[in-house]
Parts: structure tokens; sequence; C-alpha cells
């Protein structure tokens, strides 16, 4: 099968790869139709380089038709329409039943202390093959997958394997009262869904920042009021100065370890961090790094005082300084973490119909075929041409054999 493969800082290929085969009896074959693009991908194309292998199949949101399910797997049938979320968790362990699957024990990469296993996301989260490519293996298949109809196009469903659930879970984690506002950092495809979420569940006022002209007329497409921070050098100041003097009762950093405007890691870090690092890189890189910080440190400087912070964008440093005294004295709750996506998919599914308030049919700015995930990849990391979110359309790319294999397979299945 053709597939998006990692072989360097800023070296993405569309590789020939073995098909992936059942390996145990909660395992599921989708091929896939669509698989998006998702900002955080680019940290991989970017900095998390030290915790790749070249070959790596990249993507995490993905969805398409089940070709092959395993012995253990009584939920799914050939054929069904599915949503793939970007963790991998069992449905049935102490967290996943706490509703927290981002830290499922029975999934965690405990070799690295961290929690579930993702797809397409390095060492730390499992290296488990990617959903960027025409077939995707899939898991604890039994609990993940979710299903959907046959019929409405996949840009009404793909988003429930990343971008819906994380901006659902950034706008209930910021905690927005009734009536109130909110400024979010970052109006990426994360960002930018979290200000529709916000809109859609009651916010009175809801602010968007950001640098890229293109992201800031879509948001005020949708009602945002927008900034552009290269406009104003205090952006903690002017919110403050549109929202009563105080700052907004929330902000949402949906930007992580990507802000602009200051050092990505400290000198010795850069120093470090050629393509591909040796051992000795890695571990210096997890004890000495440092994250971008800047979006952080304003949204902590921006809330009002006994206001939240809802931090959904990535960071990955272990050396991560943050002005404590701010926070206590202006009695900061912060919450955070990877979004659980079983968690929300009842509360966002009924959203998902003809009237499309949140505009996902709508959400991408570029579909294109599996062969052109280089160049999207470039024209994301360097935000032009408008590229928002992308969507890969890999059945748009295979040949006929390898739909003839496909379909093949479907049949050994169904015997």
């Amino acid at each position: 099968m053709k597939a998006v493969t990692w072989h360097g800082k800023r070296d993405v290929r569309v590789d020939t790869v073995p098909d992936p085969a059942i390996q145990e009896p909660e395992d599921a074959i989708i091929k896939v139709t669509s698989t998006g693009i998702c900002g955080s991908d680019l940290h991989l194309y970017e900095m998390m380089g030290q915790f790749m292998t070249e070959g790596d199949v990249l993507g995490h949101e993905a969805m398409g038709e089940v070709l092959e399910v395993g012995p253990g797997v009584n939920t799914l049938k050939t054929g069904d329409r599915v949503v793939i979320p970007f963790q991998i968790a069992c449905g049935h362990c102490f967290m996943c039943l706490e509703g927290l699957p981002t830290q499922c024990e029975t999934t965690q990469v405990r070799e690295y202390g961290m929690g579930a296993a993702l797809f397409g996301y390095t060492k730390l989260y499992g290296q488990v093959p990617g959903g960027q490519a025409e077939l995707l293996r899939v898991p604890m298949a039994e609990f993940g997958p979710i299903k959907v109809p046959h019929g409405p196009p996949d840009d009404r469903y793909v988003y429930l394997s990343d971008v819906l659930p994380t901006a659902w879970q950034a706008v209930e984690y910021a905690a927005i009262p009734p009536g109130g506002s909110v400024a979010v950092f970052g109006l990426g495809p994360i960002g930018d869904m979290s200000t529709r979420v916000a809109m859609h569940r009651g916010a009175a006022r809801v602010i968007g920042v950001d640098l890229v002209p293109e992201r800031l007329e879509r948001a005020r497409g949708n009602g945002v009021e927008t900034l552009d921070l290269n406009e104003y050098p205090d952006i903690a100041a002017t919110i403050r100065e549109m929202t009563a003097g105080r700052g907004p009762d929330s902000v949402i950093d949906a930007v992580g370890m990507e802000a602009h405007g200051a050092a990505a890691r400290t000198e010795l870090g850069e120093k470090l961090g050629g393509p591909k690092p040796d051992a000795l890189v890695t571990k210096l890189k997890e004890i000495t790094g440092v994250d971008r910080l800047a979006a952080l440190h304003m949204a902590i400087d921006t809330v009002r005082r006994g206001g939240t912070v809802s931090v959904i964008g990535v960071y990955g440093g272990l050396a991560d300084p943050l002005p404590m005294l701010e926070m206590f004295d202006k009695q900061v709750e912060v919450r955070m973490g990877q979004a659980n996506v079983r968690t929300w998919v009842d509360d966002i599914m009924p959203l998902l119909n003809d009237e499309d308030p949140l505009g996902v049919e709508h959400f991408a700015t570029h579909r294109v075929p599996l062969d052109e995930a280089p160049q999207a990849y470039e024209n994301f990391q360097k935000k032009v041409d408008g590229t928002v979110k992308v969507l890969l359309k890999p059945q748009e790319s295979k040949n006929r054999e390898s739909e003839e294999r496909y379909e093949q397979r479907s049949v050994r299945t169904n015997r």
C-alpha cells in the first residue's frame, strides 16, 4: 500500500509499504477514505525527530470502511463506515471507565512513562503505524472505532477522530460561564473549531488571536472578534481593555509549542537537534527540553483573576518555567491534556446533521490525493496558500491493482 512516511526533519514521503494484517483478536483493518494532517503532525515534521524512526507511517485522523475484523471483534463487520479516534484504548480499564481513554492502562507506553498509545505518533506513544495510508490496522477495535452512517460526505464525520473532541474538551475544560467570555490563542484547526464550539455552547464573546491573515479572516467570517498579534504588542492589555479591564473569563491555548516570537528550545537543545539525533541526544533533549511558552504565558497574563486557562495545544518539554507567582496570585485554574475522544462523541454526534451548526462540511481548506502529502505538509508548516486544514484522500491515489486486492480481501473476510 501507499503511506506517508517520516524520513527526517521536514522530509516526509509517500512510500510503498507492506499492507497491514490482523495481529491480535481485537484488530480490524480499514480502507482509509479520508485522513487529516494535524497541527501536532508538524511537531514530528519539525522538532520531535529524536523520537521517530525512518519509515514510520504518520497520521492519526482517519476514517474509512472496515475490510477485515479479528475474531475478538463483535461490534464491527465488513463494510461498516467508521471514524478512528487518535488514541488506542481498551474501553474497560479503570482509566477508560473514568472517561480518560487517553490514559488507558492497557495501552499506556510505560517504557517512556506516557499515556495511551496513539496512531502515527513517535516511540513515546507506541510507534503504531498511522492513518495517512491506504490501509490502517486498528488495535482494540472492539471499543475504539466510531460507527457512522453511510451517505453523507466524509467531511461530516472525519473530525470525530481528533478535531471535534479536542475542541469540545478545550471548551469544556475552559469552564466558560453562561454568557461569559473566552479568548482563543491560535486559530489553526483546533483553535478555529474551539471558537465555533464555544459560540455554539453559549459564550457571549469569543476573541480569537493569531498571526496569519487568512486564519483571522476565516474566524471573523464565523462571528469571532479577532486580533492580529502583529498589531498589538501587549495582547493581554488589549484584551483586558475589551473586557471591562479584567480580562476574559477563560482562555484557550490552542498553540502549544509552535508559538511564534520565542526561542524554540535552549541553545543546547538547538545545537543537539540534528535531523536524526542519536540515543545520547535523545536523552539530553528529554532532560533539557524547553518549549516555546509565549502563548501559555500570554494566556495566564490575559485571563481574569479567578478565571480558567484551558491548554489544548501540545507541549513537550520537561524543564518549562511557569509564572507560578502570577498564577497563584491571580488564583488561575489550569486544565489540560490530550482529548478523550470517546468521552465526547455522544455530545458531538447530534450536531453532525444536515444543518451543520459547526460548519464541518466546509471546514477543510484543502482536499488532496495522498500522493500530494509532502507538498501539503510544507504548505501547512509555512502557512501558505490559505492552508488551515488538509484532508488527504488515499483512495484517489490508488491504482486499479490495489483496488482489486482490497476487494479480494473483503471477499475472503465475508466468507
